[in-house]
């Protein structure tokens, strides 16, 4: 059964992290996967936008998909449908991409598994920003 990495775990994570692939990041500021991506900008996180049909979110480049983003990746973030979380695991494995986030209320065991198992560190089904203002916030204040 899958379990997430103990907080203070998560939070070394964020603080080693300083380039972050967002696949599914919508180009609409009303929708929470905007506001999350513009909050980590402000922090000092480079954003890498991962969303078809799309050229530019937030001032970035956007790619149509994880295979054609540059390295370095140091962060796969997902916010997209559980359905493609087994593909997303697929290329995060032919890239070599080391740590993935699946955020708050997408749940896909196996694929979090077989990620885990093929040496990917796996975030699920957690908010990366309430981690990164809420638990981590202090312990991460002057890190990048």
């Amino acid at each position: 059964m899958f379990s997430n990495p103990d907080i203070g775990e998560i939070c070394n994570l964020l603080r080693d992290v300083r380039i972050i692939a967002m696949v599914g990041l919508s180009p609409l500021p009303k929708r929470p996967s905007y506001r999350i991506a513009r909050g980590l900008q402000g922090l000092g996180y480079k954003i890498v936008p991962v969303r078809p049909l799309v050229t530019e979110i937030l001032g970035e480049r956007a790619y149509s998909a994880l295979s054609e983003v540059p390295d370095p990746v140091d962060l796969v973030h997902v916010i997209r449908p559980t359905r493609y979380l087994d593909s997303i695991v697929d290329d995060c494995l032919a890239r070599n991409f080391k740590r993935l986030w699946i955020q708050e209320g997408i749940i896909n065991e196996p694929a979090a598994e077989r990620a885990r198992d093929n040496g990917i560190e796996v975030i699920m089904d957690r908010c990366i920003w309430r981690d990164r203002n809420g638990p981590c916030g202090p312990l991460l204040a002057d890190s990048l």
